[in-house]
This record gives structure tokens, C-alpha cells and sequence, in this order.
């Protein structure tokens, strides 16, 4: 997509959505590939040849969840592992792929990770019923949250309010599923009265383009691909979108166990701020982002589908006005309240956590050295 212009200021992902589909339709594939089972940056060629790399040092082994499947969003950590900035840190990552922010979470508090990337709505829900095994956020790469529910303009379901007794679909870790009580009351819907069907990640869009399902929930970026190679055009589709629908939620964060972060508070300190210079990188180089992914996921994965999710990031998850105040991966405190507010009246939650804990903001490198990259020096994907 050539002279696409930065948007400094979010605009609704539907929106962004028929801008950025318009022009790349045919640059969807399915995004059902497998990224390797565990990658670590002393396999990176970049981290070898780099000073950093060839100085004898004892470093830390970080063991990092994704989210899901290996994807463009994933760029400033496969970027900053390939430029050797973890090794600069003394930090070696090994990622694997995730399974949605409730896997994360588990996993995390059962030390299967040290980190990953979640919702920290989820895990609010998780530590109250977890005490022991509390996680807290550290940083938030996605300032706009990706959550959409798709149904078929065919099946008549044109608002969310007529979501209403429908049987909806997603894989049994998918956030916006989890999140579903609290977007139903925001629409006004019985969230008892929707039934769920659980699927594995590769037939979610499949369950909706045969029928079996109403509609299908997860991230949208995640979920169009597979639609539009089945056969539909954005103009098929009804998306409702969390955030126009009263949910205006941080997208995937930085997840840590807070035992975890009392016993290596260097760890999470040097593991962002490598990762945050990633971030810097993949905004004013995408084209090194994007080359960085495909280089670390398997022969299955569409360079295509890849750039368009990417592209989605940089224009709708990764800045607007509040990072260009707050710098990379902080939060505003009265819009993290209100959604913690009702996060624990969605979940009927027993408890309203304070802020600091659900994001600890002490482990972020100071604001100059994660301010955003000026407009000037954002580049969009060629």
C-alpha cells in the first residue's frame, strides 16, 4: 500500500477497516500457519554478528508466550531480537506461539512462562480467582484493542442488540469471548442467552461461512483473512467492534507473575526496554519488521497477509494522541479505571482491583527513551 499516511489520532477500526481493505482484498491468505515451535535469539544471524553478541557474558533466559500464531503484530519482538537488542541487554528470548489470552495467563501463573502477551481484562478475572497466583501488566504495546464480534449481513443480525439468543463461536481462549459479558451488558444484551461453541482456531471462519454459528468472535485482524479467502468482501460482513460499543480497551499487553517480577526486576527492566526499541524500529522501518517476521515464521506463512495486519498495528493499535503524550507502553489512569470498573461488573467480579494492580508502570524505561518516533520519521509499508 504506497503513500499511505500515519494516523496520528484513532480513528473506529470500522473505518480503518474500508480504507485498508479496499486496496489489499487480494492480499489476504489464511492465517492458519504454524511459526516454529520455539525460537531464541542465539539462532538470530543479526544477534551473532553483532558486537553485543561476541562479548562473553552470562545471560538471562526469558521464556516468552505470543498470543496466538506468529503474525505481523508481531514485529518489534522479532525485529529486536534479529537487531541483537536483548543480547545488548544480556537477555535471551525463547517465544512460542500462544493460545489466547486465558492459555496465557495459566501458563504464566503455572511457570510455563516467565512472560507474554494477554489481555489484562482476562487477567483480572484470573487473578481473583488465582489469589496466589496473581500476574500484573507491565507495558502496553496495543493502545486500541483489536476485540470484534463478525456475522454475515445474509444472516440479518445488523446491530449487536440482535445478537441477542444467537449461538456465537471461538476458540475457548479468545479475549473477546472472555469479554463478552461485558460487551453485552455495555449493548444491552443477555449475555446468558448467546450459547458458545468452541472451535479450533483454523475453523472459527469456517463455522460462520457454513452456517454453524450466528456469528464469531477475536481479533479482527486474526479473523478477516480466512473470511474474504472464503469467499466474502468486507461489504458481506457486519463487524461490531468493542470499542465503538462503549469498551474503549487497551489492546494485548506485557503479562508477568508477580512473584516472578519481586524475584527479576532486572529481567522485566532490560526485556522492555528492548522490546520497546523494537517497537521504535517497526514504526520507523516496517519493511525490516515485516522481514523479521517472515524470517522467524515457517514456509506457510503469507507475506501478503502478514504486511496487511501489520499495517492495521501501525495505523490503529499502536499510536494515537495518548502514546504520543504518554510514550510507548504507559496507560491513561481515568480510562484504565473505567475499564477495570467494568470489566468487574461484566464479570460480576467480587472485587475492584486498584489500578496498580492490574499495570505496574515502575519497570518502563524512563519518557525519553520510549517516546514515539515523530510523524516524519514514520514510515507506512510499501
Amino acid at each position: 500500500m504506497k503513500n499511505v499516511q500515519r494516523l496520528t489520532k484513532f480513528t473506529t477500526f470500522k473505518q480503518l477497516m474500508r480504507w485498508g481493505l479496499a486496496a489489499t482484498t487480494l492480499m489476504f491468505m489464511a492465517g492458519c500457519q504454524t511459526p516454529p515451535a520455539s525460537v531464541s535469539e542465539a539462532s538470530s544471524p543479526a544477534a551473532e554478528s553483532s558486537p553485543a553478541a561476541t562479548q562473553p557474558q552470562e545471560k538471562t533466559t526469558v521464556r516468552f508466550t505470543l498470543s496466538w500464531l506468529l503474525q505481523g503484530v508481531d514485529a518489534p519482538l522479532t525485529l529486536a531480537i534479529e537487531r541483537g537488542y536483548f543480547t545488548e541487554e544480556g537477555i535471551e528470548v525463547q517465544f512460542e506461539r500462544g493460545f489466547g489470552s486465558a492459555d496465557t495467563a495459566s501458563k504464566i501463573a503455572a511457570d510455563q512462562y516467565d512472560m507474554g502477551f494477554g489481555d489484562m481484562y482476562s487477567m483480572i478475572e484470573f487473578n481473583q480467582r488465582n489469589p496466589d497466583q496473581k500476574l500484573v501488566a507491565v507495558a502496553v504495546p496495543y493502545n486500541k484493542a483489536p476485540f470484534a464480534i463478525v456475522t454475515l449481513k445474509s444472516s440479518g443480525i445488523d446491530t449487536p442488540q440482535e445478537l441477542e439468543g444467537k449461538t456465537l463461536g471461538a476458540p475457548a481462549g479468545d479475549a473477546p469471548r472472555r469479554l463478552w459479558p461485558v460487551f453485552a451488558q455495555e449493548v444491552g444484551v443477555n449475555p446468558d442467552s448467546v450459547e458458545w461453541v468452541t472451535m479450533e482456531p483454523k475453523l472459527r471462519e469456517s463455522f460462520l461461512l457454513q452456517g454453524q454459528v450466528d456469528g464469531i468472535s477475536g481479533f479482527i485482524y486474526s479473523m478477516l483473512p480466512s473470511l474474504i479467502k472464503g469467499g466474502q468482501s468486507i461489504d458481506d460482513l457486519n463487524i461490531f467492534y468493542y470499542i465503538d460499543n462503549g469498551l474503549n480497551y487497551y489492546g494485548n499487553v506485557v503479562l508477568v507473575q508477580e512473584s516472578y517480577l519481586k524475584e527479576n526486576p532486572e529481567a522485566v527492566r532490560a526485556f522492555l526496554r528492548a522490546y520497546l526499541r523494537g517497537i521504535q524500529d517497526v514504526l520507523k522501518d516496517p519493511e525490516a519488521g515485516l522481514a523479521s517476521v517472515v524470517a522467524a515464521g515457517d514456509e506457510l506463512m503469507n507475506e501478503d497477509a502478514e504486511r496487511l495486519r501489520l499495517q492495521l498495528a501501525l495505523d490503529g493499535l499502536i499510536i494515537n494522541e495518548e502514546v504520543e503524550r504518554l510514550g510507548l507502553g504507559a496507560v491513561d489512569p481515568a480510562r484504565l479505571q473505567e475499564s477495570i470498573e467494568q470489566t468487574v461488573a461484566g464479570f460480576e467480579l467480587q472485587k475492584t482491583p486498584r489500578i496498580e494492580e492490574v499495570f505496574n508502570d515502575e519497570f518502563l524505561p524512563p519518557l525519553e527513551a520510549r517516546q514515539a518516533p515523530p510523524v516524519t520519521e514514520q514510515k507506512p509499508l510499501n
